[in-house]
């Protein structure tokens, strides 16, 4: 008897534990040769259900058993527990089937190498601060309201009493809306319960443009939590709000140059526009381009999708308040401008047949050679150039080539898979310009500058001014959304962050990348250009991307979800005008332009001081720049973009470490300069007539 019922007993153990073990099977999937729509699938067996799901991926839920939008030929993990905490992880890749996923894939690793230099966060790392993202409270808002609605929400009935202790999912209060329905509010979490509104009292009036602009404007009430709880990205990561050390280095560098230069970007504003206006502009000064024509082949080059895509992003991450942070960044932004295109000009070498080359890499390299730091001139120099000329091939050309084709694509359809012919449209169209060289570039850029800019501009005003009774409200939200955010936009170190993040990538002050173009400028004074160049980061962040915020505020389009980029710009632009996507989508198309040709001249530069400043050497490139526009519009190669639009950020590094040690060589001459205006020693064009002999000194 002994032995049977001992067999029973394993038998039961055993099928007891097989029981326990969780099985996974899986089904990957790669469905077509466009990147980044791998997927993969498991199935689970064994084990108590309910079963959650941990993926590497964090835009997968816990409670998903399918990870989609998945990068091909890079590995996944997931954890799978059950109800009883038996866990099991597996590791997965999907295969990859074309030669752009083999790209994407690898480049994948080398932006998160490169990301993990650019953001690093120094303050989070020594434990100045904790980066992860809390909630106090839980707002409360009507389940069914959205940004869109033209509904009137009003609170009929609180179900429970201010202060009192809710549990998850006990009914709090009946919202009513203007047809007459009835909603019962349930609480999403556990906690004590505020009342925000009063019954009886609106929530949310569509027809009043304070509840349009207000941010969180369906909320009527808050949960406080026992506990503060950390914000989750789907798949149970917490999410961070770090300060990138990028944003940091750029930020602090604009700081110091604004006080060493004794904020010049204030004071020379006025000086800026007359040099610009061509006040001072000498025919017989050294150089190839007026003042005006670098400025605008300088704002062409900024001046791009980040003003209209990345504004939005950055708005419906940061809310309203991001702008405030986005216009000081610019303001500040100035100074650097001023700083390293004084050094472009100064430190320029003009060739006897015309050309000029100048820019960061002169300045590096001879610049600090008279401060006897020759090697570590030469090695600055030429990291910058080789992050130039991949800058130049990346952000400055298939980046832009590739959105360009997808927003003209949404809204033109018949150009829906044509990528290949646009590309080749467009390489057409960059190749007659840049095989002119500097001047044939500064000649397309003066007159399309202007013209996308005030196309651009009257668009953002219209909407603004239709939008007019708008005005209050859009100024508290900005205010109010500066210094006092909810967790949701990532608190006030969140939102400031953003604001500076976007203004220090779109205007690119710091970079130098603008120090190349203003070098060309005909000028006998290197701080003119200075004074020009300081009006980049003025029409690029303080007016453009401003305006793009105030779009996006005064229509309300800063509170929906589910929405981003440049589509969220043109629906916000469209609500007031109809057909204006249109308008945008060709503006689009221009800036885009516009950034490809005045990269092709730094990317062109930075490759002459590489490879030698032959002509032959000059053309090589602008053919592989011109390969690069078709390939940039035919296919899609995510990381590979990725990466070499950072490459732009890095050019940072050697270039304000540089303009560090040179600034106080700036200084002096910016005094100099100061002191020739005042005793009226410089050119002026209104003096060509009356006094010839004033003709010895030239702006």
């Amino acid at each position: 008897m002994k032995k049977p019922f001992l067999l029973l007993i394993m038998l039961t153990v055993t099928a007891f534990s097989f029981a326990q073990e969780l099985t996974v099977t899986e089904t990957i999937d790669n469905p077509s040769k466009i990147i980044n729509d791998g997927q993969i699938s498991i199935k689970v067996e064994g084990g108590q259900e309910p079963y959650t799901y941990k993926w590497s991926n964090q835009s997968t839920s816990l409670k998903s058993n399918i990870a989609s939008g998945l990068t091909e030929g890079v590995p996944y993990s997931v954890t799978v527990t059950d109800a009883n905490g038996l866990s099991v992880t597996k590791e997965y890749e999907v295969p990859t089937r074309a030669i752009t996923e083999v790209f994407n894939s690898t480049m994948t690793p080398a932006v998160a190498a490169l990301g993990s230099v650019l953001f690093w966060d120094p303050f989070a790392a020594i434990g100045i601060y904790d980066p992860v993202k809390y909630a106090d409270a839980k707002m409360v808002g009507i389940p069914s309201w959205n940004a869109r609605t033209t509904n009137k929400y009003t609170l009929k009935k609180w179900l429970i009493n201010e202060g009192v202790h809710v549990n998850k999912g006990d009914e709090i209060a009946i919202v009513s809306k203007r047809t007459g329905e009835d909603e019962t509010v349930t609480a999403s979490v556990s906690g004590k319960l505020n009342h925000l509104v009063k019954e009886g009292q609106i929530i949310y009036n569509a027809d009043n443009p304070e509840h349009v602009i207000e941010t969180n404007a369906d909320v009527f009430a808050k949960i406080e939590y026992d506990e503060k709880v950390p914000l989750l990205h789907p798949n149970g990561d917490k999410q961070t709000s770090s300060i990138p050390f990028i944003v940091v280095w750029l930020v602090l560098g604009a700081t110091f140059f604004t006080l060493r230069m004794g904020f010049i970007n204030i004071r020379g504003f006025r000086h800026s526009l007359d040099l610009a206006k061509g006040k001072f502009d000498d025919p017989n000064a050294p150089g190839q381009i007026t003042h005006f024509q670098a400025l605008a082949t300088a704002v062409s080059a900024t001046v791009g999708l980040g003003n209209i895509a990345g504004v939005a992003v950055a708005i419906s991450l940061g809310g309203a308040g991001a702008t405030f942070w986005m216009i000081l960044a610019g303001l500040l932004g100035m100074s650097s401008k001023f700083v390293e295109c004084t050094l472009g000009v100064k430190y320029r070498d003009i060739l006897p047949d015309g050309r000029v080359f100048g820019g960061p890499m002169n300045y590096l390299r001879y610049g600090l050679e008279k401060k006897n730091l020759k090697g570590f001139g030469k090695v600055l120099a030429g990291i910058f150039a080789v992050l130039c000329v991949g800058a130049s091939f990346g952000g400055g050309n298939m980046f832009q080539a590739n959105q360009s084709f997808a927003i003209l694509s949404s809204q033109l359809p018949a150009l829906e898979g044509n990528g290949f012919y646009f590309g080749l449209i467009v390489m057409i169209l960059v190749g007659v310009v840049i095989i002119g060289g500097i001047k044939s570039i500064a000649n397309v850029t003066g007159k399309i500058v202007p013209f996308m800019a005030a196309v651009y501009v009257l668009g953002a005003l219209a909407v603004i001014i239709f939008n007019i009774k708008n005005v209050g409200p859009a100024i508290s939200a900005i205010i109010d959304g500066a210094f006092s955010p909810s967790a949701l936009k990532g608190g006030f170190i969140g939102v400031l962050i953003v604001g500076f993040q976007r203004a220090a990538f779109s205007n690119e002050a710091g970079v130098g990348s603008a120090a190349i173009a203003h070098s060309t400028a005909k000028t006998n004074h290197p701080p003119s250009e200075g004074f020009v160049a300081l009006l980049e980061p003025f029409i690029d962040t303080v007016v453009v991307c401003t305006l793009t915020a105030l779009v996006l505020i005064f229509t309300g389009m800063h509170e929906v979800t589910g929405v981003a980029g440049a589509e969220l710009t043109s629906t916000a632009f469209g609500s007031v005008i109809s057909w204006f996507p249109y308008v945008l989508a060709i503006a689009v198309f221009l800036f885009a332009f516009s950034t490809m040709i005045s990269w092709s001249y730094y990317g062109m530069r930075a490759w002459t001081y590489l490879f030698g400043k032959s002509k032959r050497t000059e053309l090589a490139y602008k053919l592989l720049f011109l390969v690069f526009v078709v390939v940039g519009a035919s296919v899609s190669l995510g990381a590979v973009l990725d990466f070499s639009d950072m490459m732009i950020l890095a050019m940072s590094f050697p270039n304000i470490i540089g303009l560090y040690i040179m600034s106080g060589e700036v200084r002096k001459d910016l005094n100099e300069y100061w002191a020739k205006l005042k005793s009226n020693k410089l050119f002026r064009k209104q003096q060509q007539k009356e006094t010839p002999d004033t003709q010895q000194a030239a702006s």
